[in-house]
């Protein structure tokens, strides 16, 4: 652990890690080669000067056009010393809406029946009409090499669910390529649930049926729809069948909901593609007090989207879990929130009101609801008259930049039924630029007691989370900052920094392509999806800059550093923000990529090719 340096102007490496573009590709091109699937020894630390230098191989022009010379990752500079002239350089923002779709055909071209894994061939639903091979022997001819002797599924649970088609089955396939099993192990997860919150096959039939009971949105809304109805049928007599309860007629109180009592807890914070379940498991064991899945769609819900769905399953080892959805009217939302309130395991649910992107506020949701408070009103009151859990909301401080609506919002919010509010310290037209105005959110914070409000934006150190807690809110909730750094949360529990070595970094990697293998599968499929969230998590990663290289403490969120290498190859091809380089550090956990095989990562400013 290292003590808090006083405040400064700019976190730096020490000049002797500094390098230029040029030297840092061509050292990273040089001791490139072929590596396993166990971490690579570190080297002993060398000074950049004494390294061999060789020239880096051209770029290769972005899939969306042409590039001036010279760019590079978002807010990336250039080696000390170097000019600019002004113009020279066009930052890339916003999304790579046309990224390039790897399906699985893509990968396997000749697949595996299901029904033949499962042991049920004669069982095909599709009989004579099936497009994927049944016989077993034809299958091993063509199926891709495996990519390891160990199986994580088989390892972990005696028993792997993909048998031949696994890509490591060569540790649980014995003569005429039958699936062992490790019949003691299995016993032991006999019965158990590891994952809950999933689709079962006979709601999402009902689902797409429409036929799916909603009595309580529905009566919500008929009183939104016609208030003189509504006053009138309180005080007309309930028309029973058998013998009437307690329940029938007395409406939960709010003082008797389930209270959401965190206050003072750390949050992850709900993200979008890379707040994945294996993410979150990562983020569980380094500290993190509550989770919560990532946004979904209430539309796609209610249609009984399998994608949709797998976005609120939930680890066993999550015991404060919520769920975010994100909807523009009361009539979805309310619904949405019944639907999920009879089917799955949830502490809380949150609004996203805070979502800044095209496709969300053109519709209406996210930011959006800020400006339309009736709709907001309505879905608020609507969902927690349905729900059984605790409500909670996620707000930005406005929509456009200099005008801050929040404080209006947030005492409306508490009267409507709101359990919580999150707030985020910017705008939506400020995204993630400038930095977070926590000066306006500990005001947000008197104003919004007693109704706990947590703070966001812009924590990446314990310092950091010190400061925001001193502004008097009741909690933070980390975003980007557990992105860069998992770890975050055991820094701030313990107050230090920690100087975590690239052997470490990588086995947290390790870690993150188990848990990925166990949630999304062992087989090709399930390993290239392991493989492109892993690449999604490592655009964030190497923003973090090794505390030891670190001139002063602690490192801020929005700083770039300039081209540095670190303390043994690892370290240095971590630091790379090239697309090709991430594509190496997941051929060392997953073995190569399969051809034609290309990644963009979701944002332009995250990486360069």
């Amino acid at each position: 652990a290292r003590a808090a340096a006083p405040a400064r102007t700019a976190t730096l490496p020490p000049r002797r890690f500094l390098t230029s573009k040029e030297q840092f590709h061509a050292f990273l091109k040089a001791r490139a080669a072929p590596r396993s699937r166990e971490a690579p020894q570190e080297d002993e630390e060398e000074e950049p000067g004494c390294r061999e230098q060789t020239e880096p191989p051209a770029k290769r022009a972005r899939p969306d056009g042409p590039r001036a010379d010279g760019d590079g990752p978002e807010d990336a500079e250039e080696a000390a010393g170097e000019e600019r002239e002004p113009g020279q350089r066009k930052r890339a923002r916003g999304q790579n809406k046309s990224r390039p779709c790897m399906k699985p055909n893509h990968y396997e071209r000749s697949r595996l029946c299901p029904s033949v894994t499962q042991g049920c061939a004669e069982k095909c639903y599709f009989g004579s009409r099936c497009r994927f091979l049944h016989d077993i022997s034809e299958y091993m001819a063509v199926k891709p090499a495996d990519l390891g002797q160990n199986c994580v599924l088989f390892a972990t649970f005696g028993r792997c669910i993909y048998g031949v088609t696994c890509r490591f089955a060569q540790a649980h396939l014995g003569d005429g390529y039958q699936n062992v099993i490790n019949v003691e192990l299995a016993k032991q997860w006999e019965g158990k649930s590891l994952v809950r919150n999933n689709l079962p096959k006979d709601l999402q039939h009902r689902l797409r049926k429409k036929q799916f009971s909603f009595e309580k949105a529905d009566e919500y809304l008929r009183r939104l729809g016609n208030p003189c109805v509504a006053d009138a049928s309180e005080g007309s007599p309930i028309k029973t069948m058998g013998p009437v309860t307690d329940e029938d007629i007395i409406k939960l109180r709010p003082c008797e909901k389930k209270k959401l009592e965190i206050q003072g807890k750390l949050y992850l914070a709900p993200l979008t593609t890379c707040g994945n379940l294996p993410f979150r498991r990562i983020c569980k064991r380094f500290g993190a007090d509550v989770t919560c899945g990532e946004m979904a769609v209430c539309t796609n819900l209610l249609q009984g989207q399998s994608s949709e769905w797998a976005l609120l399953k939930r680890h066993h080892t999550e015991d404060v879990f919520g769920v975010q959805l994100e909807g523009a009217f009361p009539d979805t939302m309310t619904k949405c929130a019944e639907l999920l309130n009879q089917t799955i395991e949830v502490d809380f649910v949150d609004i996203n009101v805070g979502c800044p992107i095209d496709l969300v506020y053109k519709k209406g949701g996210g930011c959006a609801l800020m400006t339309r408070s009736n709709k907001f009103e309505q879905i608020v009151r609507g969902m927690n008259s349905v729900l059984d859990v605790p409500l909670t909301v996620k707000i930005r401080t406005g929509v456009q930049e200099k005008i801050n609506v929040a404080h209006k919002i947030i005492p409306k919010i508490r009267e409507w039924g709101a359990s919580m509010v999150t707030l985020h310290g910017r705008s939506r037209e400020q995204r993630y630029t400038k930095v977070a105005d926590w000066d306006y959110i500990a005001e947000c914070a008197k104003i919004a007691s007693p109704m706990p409000l947590f703070g966001n934006g812009d924590i990446l150190s314990y310092e950091d989370a010190d400061r925001a807690m001193q502004t008097g809110v009741s909690g933070i909730m980390i975003a980007r900052g557990a992105l860069i750094k998992p770890w975050i949360f055991t820094e701030i529990k313990e107050q230090r920094h920690w100087d975590i070595p690239s052997s470490e970094r990588f086995n947290i990697l390790k870690d993150f392509t188990n848990y990925g293998l166990e949630h999304w599968g062992s087989d090709t499929q399930g390993v290239e999806k392991t493989r492109k969230f892993l690449l999604e998590w490592l655009s964030f990663l190497c923003r973090y800059i090794p505390v030891g290289l670190l001139e002063h403490l602690p490192q801020k969120i929005n700083e770039r550093p300039p081209y540095y290498m670190g303390r043994d190859y690892l370290e240095t091809l971590m630091a790379s923000q090239n697309v090709d380089d991430w594509i190496k550090i997941s051929e060392l956990l997953l073995g190569p990529v399969p051809t034609n095989f290309t990644f963009l990562p979701k944002h332009k400013a995250n990486s360069y090719k």
